[in-house]
């Protein structure tokens, strides 16, 4: 049986420490950290993004994305522009510089990523992923109950 206790601290460690070294890697080579980089991929990769989409992807308070998307619209890196059909809300896009630093970043995030796993057996990586994706369903579907 699975001690379930390690497995949460396991998840949790790993996440955290590689998260910090990719974060690291993007900061020195291209200037923004994974945070940032994390979003302009969300807004790049969805026509219409607005805060409440990078919420629900990223699952932290919408005080939060809204600050860290100012902090994006001061560096250039997006911009914000009226909702066509809903006046409370903003639709963001990506600025030319904020789509040039994404490209620029983009092969610096997968070949930091692909160094740490480099050493993993390519099927404990799809069994990882695999499960990590039903998991995720899992509490996916959990919020959406209100929980």
């Amino acid at each position: 049986m699975t001690d379930i206790t390690r497995l949460f601290t396991d998840l949790v460690r790993v996440e955290t420490r590689l998260y910090n070294v990719v974060s690291d890697r993007l900061r020195a080579e291209h200037g923004v950290g994974l945070g940032q980089f994390e979003f302009l991929e969300i807004i790049d990769g969805r026509p219409g993004c607005r805060v409440l989409d990078i919420v629900r992807e990223v699952g932290i308070t919408v005080g939060a994305v809204s600050k860290a998307v100012d902090r994006l619209e001061s560096a250039g890196l997006c911009v914000r522009a009226a909702h066509p059909e809903d006046r409370r809300s903003s639709v963001l896009s990506l600025t030319p510089e904020g789509s040039r630093l994404l490209a620029a970043a983009r092969p610096t995030f997968e070949a930091e990523l692909a160094a740490y796993t480099a050493t993993v057996p390519a099927a404990d990586l799809t069994r990882t992923a695999a499960t990590l994706a039903t998991l995720r369903a899992v509490l996916e579907e959990h919020r959406r109950d209100g929980a």
